[in-house]
């Protein structure tokens, strides 16, 4: 069957140059930064996911220097998942796949919520574990951008949290992926687009 080609014109959206965050209140939330996403080899390799390394680190970085909290989803799958006749096997636990890339490995105190289907809130304790700590902003980064990335920050936003998505921190297979993600968290979701630079700690 031939595909038709066609040309969207991307409605514009706002990136903001500067967003101040108070750490006590704000989590950095790093989705699905794994082997089998993000390294050669890897069963589901996002190209630029890599390129985003250096992005995420930085605010890591920042997070832990500030005492903000640093979560992680881990896409997570048994044998037989029902999302593998969709994308094939990928991230089954305790592989290699499955593990977060070194780059970005969880400290002892960081926050780890498995999750087995793109939203990260969906059937895990993480709405729990940021309310528990008082968190009421979002920085969220990872991949894939229009599928967990996009559904986490939209099941955010639904539950009201501030979603603050910082666009060389996330990952996508296509262009058009990415800019269709930038487009919902900011249309639909009122998130705040922004860059890693854009970041600042609240004096």
């Amino acid at each position: 069957m031939a595909v038709a080609e066609r040309t969207v014109v991307v409605p514009e959206y706002e990136v903001a140059e500067k967003v101040e965050v108070d750490p006590k209140t704000t989590a950095l939330l790093i989705v699905d930064m794994q082997n089998d996403f993000v390294k050669e080899g890897g069963k589901l390799v996002v190209p630029t996911a890599k390129d985003t390394i250096p992005a995420i680190r930085k605010l890591l970085d920042m997070a832990r220097q500030s005492g903000m909290l640093v979560a992680y989803t881990q896409d997570t799958h048994l044998p037989g998942d029902p999302e593998f006749p969709i994308w094939g096997e990928h991230v089954l636990i305790g592989t290699w796949g499955w593990e977060i890339v070194d780059e970005l490995k969880p400290q002892p105190y960081d926050l780890v919520v498995q999750k087995r289907r793109y939203d990260g809130f969906f059937g895990t304790s993480l709405e729990y574990d940021l309310r528990d700590r008082n968190i009421q902003t979002l920085i969220i980064t990872g991949t894939v951008a229009n599928i967990c990335v996009l559904h986490t920050a939209g099941s955010a936003a639904l539950r009201g949290f501030k979603v603050i998505v910082p666009k060389d921190a996330i990952s996508a297979l296509t262009e058009f992926d990415m800019e269709a993600t930038l487009r919902q968290i900011s249309f639909l979701y009122r998130g705040i687009v922004t860059t890693s630079d854009g970041i600042v700690i609240k004096q």
